[in-house]
C-alpha cells in the first residue's frame, strides 16, 4: 500500500486508545487503531457515517 497519511480522530483522548483514519482513494476509508497499527478496517464514507450515527444515538432501554 501506498505512504498513507493518517489523521487521528478528535474523540481519542489518550494515546493508547487512539483512533486513526485515512482515504487512499475516494470512497475508501480505512480506519486503524493506535495500539494495533498492522490492523485496519476498511470501510465507505457512507458506512463510517452511519456508524457514527448509531454511535451518537442515545440508547433506549428496552420496555418491559
Amino acid at each position: 500500500m501506498t505512504d498513507l497519511h493518517w489523521q487521528k480522530s478528535t474523540y481519542s483522548e489518550t494515546a493508547s486508545s487512539c483512533v486513526y483514519l485515512a482515504a487512499p482513494s475516494a470512497g475508501t476509508i480505512l480506519l486503524r487503531e493506535g495500539d494495533e497499527p498492522e490492523t485496519m478496517l476498511i470501510t465507505g464514507p457512507l458506512q463510517l457515517a452511519a456508524l457514527i450515527s448509531t454511535l451518537h444515538t442515545p440508547h433506549r432501554s428496552p420496555r418491559a
